[in-house]
């Protein structure tokens, strides 16, 4: 989660990308956001068919790509380098490419560099482009692979089979004529970074780790900080940001609609005994870098090199999102310095950057009580849904047999209620469906609350105070007025809990 996040939840926003002879404008998110994005976000179409399941699609994406063989060199857009395509083939049958980037005029066998995508489904190998070019310029044999599409998606992911597409990619590049089976390694951004670590303790093999934005916490915990500074920035206040960054995403992953929300990278990165070159933007908004570089740097038991670049964002592009031209300065060559002497032998000594300034700390998200569960929001808003309604149905026949209407505070509350339960359920998934690798945007604020938000309060608001006025006539009350109003007093500690009556 890690933008979401993610699908954020954490990844590459493929929708900036633009293809030019020599040269790939692509953007760096770290999960999609979640609902892309990045969740972008699956959420809005499941408003249709779960109009009542308050859930969201989650965090993500990774790298690909297992065995094959090389067809053939092309120029890379710079004399400096050529490159060879490859393919190769996944545990459960995907055949998936990849590109080759190497020094043009290298002598003898050089260190390798896998590169492991950030989330997405069926991310290209050009997605990695800049980074291979510019890292085989400082003297690598780096494999930009494709990305599975297949058994991946915003609803659907496994870290282990990503970390298995990732080792069979690693064969190919390290099978490699000119490339030194003893001096390679991954490199792995953003969702990549839990991942490689996967991989890593999988395969003695790999000599070396590189983290670009790489995850110290849980996705979902991830996430939830990731939209925490989207709203922050959109100047989102009260209940509308607990709805936001906590609640929602609480009951998405309860229902499945996060995959991996709990992944502990802790334990995995207890296990690598190999080098780790870490690196983060000071700016990084789409995971918290200050607290996962204090995991790596507390849990990594091996030789760790942390550094902040200042100024910087997630991905490390100079340009940030909007114009991913270039690298930030002194990135490649950090990282080329770093594989030169881990490669030569020369071993550094764990060292670390101080920690840069977050906006805010991160909060662990609990899994939800039963009655918190989605399974429990899905009855309850069921029921208000029949108890608000069986007024008005009941009304309308005693009409047409030539009865009265009812009572107006009656018909308020059953038209208030039935008007805003649809109506919570649709604003809380469109709130979280307008946020992007850029932020969020829900319009006009008042106060700090969205207007759609401000409109679902007061109808809260008028359920409530209806209710209060029904249940003063409890005892002179029919059985559709009974059934009405027990379904104004279950509406108050829903609306309560969801920040509906909350200021």
């Amino acid at each position: 989660m890690p933008d979401t996040t993610q699908h954020d939840l954490p990844r590459r926003d493929t929708a900036d990308i633009a293809t030019a002879p020599r040269r790939i404008h692509v953007a760096h998110v770290a999960f999609p956001d979640f609902w892309h994005t990045t969740l972008e976000n699956p959420v809005k179409t499941a408003l249709g068919a779960a109009s009542l399941a308050l859930a969201l699609g989650a965090v993500a994406a990774t790298v690909a790509p297992a065995a094959a063989d090389a067809t053939g060199t092309k120029s890379a857009g710079t004399s400096e380098l050529k490159t060879a395509d490859v393919s190769f083939r996944t545990s459960d049958g995907q055949t998936l490419g990849g590109r080759i980037f190497e020094p043009a005029n290298a002598t003898g066998k050089l260190p390798g560099l896998l590169l492991v995508h950030g989330s997405g489904q069926g991310n290209k190998w050009s997605e990695l482009q800049k980074e291979a070019e510019e890292f085989a310029k400082q003297g690598m044999v780096v494999l930009a692979p494709d990305k599975r599409s297949v058994g991946y998606s915003k609803l659907n992911r496994d870290y282990s089979q990503l970390a298995d597409d990732a080792l069979k990619a690693f064969a190919v590049l390290r099978n490699r004529p000119e490339v030194d089976p003893a001096k390679t390694g991954v490199w792995g951004l953003s969702e990549g970074g839990w991942v490689a670590p996967i991989a890593v303790t999988r395969n003695s093999d790999i000599k070396f780790m590189i983290t670009v934005g790489g995850p110290g916490l849980e996705p979902l915990r991830t996430q939830a900080w990731n939209m925490a500074n989207k709203v922050d920035r959109a100047g989102i206040e009260g209940s509308a940001r607990t709805l936001l960054n906590e609640r929602f995403y609480r009951v998405g992953a309860d229902a499945g609609m996060f995959p991996e929300a709990h992944y502990d990278p802790v334990p995995t990165l207890k296990k690598i005994h190999q080098p780790v070159l870490a690196l983060w933007g000071a700016e990084d908004n789409q995971i918290p870098p200050a607290e996962s570089a204090e995991v790596f740097s507390k849990t990594l038991p091996g030789s760790v090199t942390i550094k902040f670049f200042p100024h910087a964002p997630h991905a490390l592009w100079a340009g940030g999102r909007e114009a991913a031209d270039e690298l930030v300065p002194g990135y490649a060559e950090t990282v080329g310095a770093w594989v030169r002497d881990v490669t030569g032998g020369h071993v550094p000594a764990s060292s670390a950057d101080p920690l840069p300034a977050q906006p805010t700390r991160s909060v662990p998200l609990p899994e939800s009580a039963w009655w918190e569960g989605w399974q429990a929001q899905l009855i309850v808003l069921v029921l208000l849904i029949v108890a608000f309604a069986t007024y008005p149905v009941a009304a309308l026949i005693r009409r047409r047999r030539g009865g009265t209407g009812g009572s107006w505070p009656a018909r308020i509350l059953a038209a208030s209620g039935l008007i805003s339960v649809p109506l919570s359920v649709y604003a809380a998934v469109s709130m979280i469906g307008s946020a992007n690798g850029h932020g969020i945007d829900l319009g006009p604020l008042i106060a700090g609350r969205p207007i759609l938000w401000l409109v679902v309060q007061l109808l809260a608001f008028t359920t409530l105070i209806s209710t209060v006025v029904m249940a003063t006539r409890l005892r002179t009350a029919r059985l559709r007025e009974w059934v009405l109003i027990t379904g104004g007093l279950l509406f108050i500690p829903w609306a309560l809990y969801w920040g509906q009556l909350l200021p």
